[in-house]
């Protein structure tokens, strides 16, 4: 019996040493990984589309911040492709990215690239759109979108007279004929607009100040896949065609992005509006693009939310810097951003609507934009 007690010991106490020693190169490897230098380190970070200029620009801007801290950069534009998307994101980890910056096309299409990350200890930070049902997304960095939903409808109730820009109530009373649009149902971004609008223009609407002709107010139905300028040009023109050849004009439009905004008034000039008895209705945007401030300025468009990007790529360099530092990046909202399998701390930025009356002001003297450019 002793010699088999003291093999079990001797087991026993190997197995111990044996657990031991796994635990404790374990521990080394974490500490060599979180000790490891980040200077020159990769940095994937991937983009929606070129189709939009803001998107270009925040490639730009984030990039161009991101190696002047010394890192270096994977920039890729999916063209609105998904599996495009994933793909880069795939060959982004295979290089060796130490962090991952993403804007995703649909926020709910990379949870499989997003636990290889996780797997390989890759910290992700979702870019202005929040990537969804997904675990392993550390921060996200973007503007307050529902504010910026509640300033869109604003400008349009603004622009029709119902209020003034010091949120006093205007002069007019209505009622008003106007058509709501909404982003791309596959962006969470789209939801938190729509409800910052809609909760903005439910009071004028149940008052009966402002007339939705169409009777189309849910989101599903003003809902414009991939935020394309041609699927909101078509709707348009068959909202007019269906709902307003009694004679009745459209006072105001809802859009939530600039690039949808050219098609709505394409639609809308290709039925009339834009002249001198029939000017165009009050139509909203978002973004910025030079092609809709130049239709602000020329008296088309009524209204642009502005997002700065440079201050959103310094936000966001700031959190992948601190992250890869070791150190807490900075945010500013802990309850909001749930994506489904957690809430995801964020930091959210201001935005400002833009019209004729300031876009000299807010585009030209911050010198996001030259006086040249938008000529």
């Amino acid at each position: 019996m002793k010699p088999r007690k003291l093999v079990t010991l001797a087991l026993g106490i190997g197995l111990a040493l044996g657990l031991t020693a796994c635990g404790s190169s374990e521990k080394t490897v974490d500490k060599e990984r979180a000790n490891r230098p980040v200077k020159g380190a990769l940095i994937g970070v991937t983009m929606p589309t070129r189709s939009s200029e803001r998107w270009i620009h925040d490639g730009d801007n984030v990039k161009k911040r991101l190696e002047g801290l010394g890192y270096k950069v994977d920039l890729q534009y999916a063209e609105d492709d998904i599996p495009t998307q994933a793909n880069q994101i795939d060959n982004q980890i295979t290089k060796g990215a130490r962090l991952l910056i993403v804007a995703p096309i649909d926020g709910t299409a990379l949870t499989t690239q997003l636990q290889k990350a996780a797997d390989q200890d890759i910290p992700v930070i979702s870019y202005d759109r929040l990537i969804l049902n997904s675990p392993n997304v550390d921060y996200y960095a973007t503007f307050d979108n529902y504010q910026v939903g509640v300033q869109q409808a604003t400008s349009l109730l603004v622009g029709l007279g119902l209020k003034k820009a010091d949120g006093s109530e205007g002069a007019e009373k209505g009622p008003f004929n106007v058509e709501l649009f909404a982003g791309s149902a596959d962006d969470n971004n789209a939801t938190y607009f729509y409800n910052g609008a809609m909760d903005t223009l439910k009071p004028y609407i149940d008052k009966g100040a402002l007339v939705v002709k169409s009777g189309q107010t849910e989101f599903d139905t003003m809902a414009t896949l991939r935020w394309e300028a041609a699927r909101a040009q078509r709707r348009m023109e068959d909202l007019i065609t269906r709902h307003y050849r009694d004679g009745a004009k459209v006072d105001g439009v809802l859009s939530p992005f600039d690039g949808m905004s050219i098609g709505i008034l394409s639609a809308l000039k290709s039925n009339g509006y834009g002249t001198g008895s029939q000017p165009y209705p009050v139509v909203t945007g978002q973004d910025a693009e030079v092609a809709s401030v130049k239709s602000i300025i020329a008296g088309e468009q009524y209204s642009t939310i502005f997002k700065d990007t440079r201050e959103l790529a310094e936000v966001t360099v700031k959190m992948a810097d601190a992250v890869l530092k070791g150190e807490k990046p900075p945010v500013n909202n802990t309850k909001d951003y749930d994506n489904g399998e957690k809430v995801v701390p964020s930091n959210l930025l201001q935005p400002v609507i833009v019209t004729k009356e300031n876009y000299e002001k807010v585009l030209v003297d911050s010198g996001y934009y030259t006086a040249g450019e938008l000529q």
